[in-house]
């Protein structure tokens, strides 16, 4: 029997009380569908040492850590030193999430902005990837992304990228990369799919973001990180690859971005 494909959710919320009760069994069903890591995002620092413990427990899963945008103005302004401190651990692979918001928090955008900064810099020292959430803030989001890369590198991703072309262009003229989360196999994100078979193979993650935005045929429901093999097989037939073929493309891109969790694998 051929074995299932490979895939990563890169990015998930394993703390969140949604799979209070379940972690143990959400993850060995991630594995049973192929995904064979998950990337659990903490997104208050407050709380990651409760999300440091889960990534600790579960050799498949890594951890990320940042302030959200749309908690900016309600947590303390975070740092530069908090963040590039939480670099010594070696499954803290990702600075983030941070970016801007402003379907909901538009008038906290001053703070998300320096918040997000802050965030871009913490990645710039350590060379681990930004974690970018962006919704309702394309021309800020690109005006930024752009004025702090040339001011010194740094890798990225745009996570659950439902943006407009004109951002996702600009993110990948960076060098950044596009995680495609369950919005891409929603019936009617054509547009949305046609972003992701115009960008180059090789710039393409595959994420939940459960317990949110769960694919067909779970939608309407929790999500979590098993389910991330739906979308993965939806963008694939977008894009007219097989979907080994594109399980295999992913996996790399993310050994390339996430190089933490990519030597951590090797050193297993």
């Amino acid at each position: 029997m051929t074995p299932t494909p490979a895939i990563t959710d890169s990015h998930c919320h394993l703390d969140f009380p949604d799979f209070d009760g379940e972690r143990e069994a959400i993850i060995a069903r991630a594995q049973d569908a192929g995904v064979a890591r998950m990337v659990t995002i903490c997104t208050r620092l407050r709380q990651e040492p409760q999300v440091r413990a889960i990534a600790e427990a579960h050799d498949p899963v890594f951890y990320a850590a940042g302030t959200h945008p749309m908690s900016a103005a309600a947590e303390p302004l975070v740092t530069v030193e908090d963040l590039t401190a939480l670099a010594a651990h070696p499954k803290f692979v990702g600075i983030g999430e941070t970016g801007l918001d402003y379907h909901y928090t538009a008038e906290s955008a001053e703070i998300q902005q320096t918040s997000l900064r802050i965030h871009i810099e913490a990645a710039r020292q350590t060379g681990l990837p930004l974690i970018i959430h962006a919704r309702d803030a394309d021309d800020d989001m690109a005006r930024i992304l752009t004025e702090e890369h040339r001011a010194g590198a740094y890798p990225c991703v745009m996570h659950c990228f439902s943006s407009g072309a004109g951002l996702a262009q600009a993110a990948l003229d960076l060098g950044f990369y596009l995680s495609v989360s369950g919005i891409a196999a929603f019936p009617k994100s054509q547009a949305l799919r046609d972003i992701f078979a115009a960008a180059p193979r090789d710039r393409l993650l595959v994420e939940t973001d459960s317990p949110y935005l769960a694919p067909p045929p779970h939608r309407g429901k929790r999500n979590e990180p098993a389910y991330s093999a739906h979308t993965a097989r939806a963008v694939a037939e977008a894009m007219g690859m097989d979907y080994a073929d594109f399980a295999a493309q992913t996996e790399a891109n993310f050994d390339r971005l996430f190089w933490k969790a990519a030597q951590w694998r090797k050193a297993a």
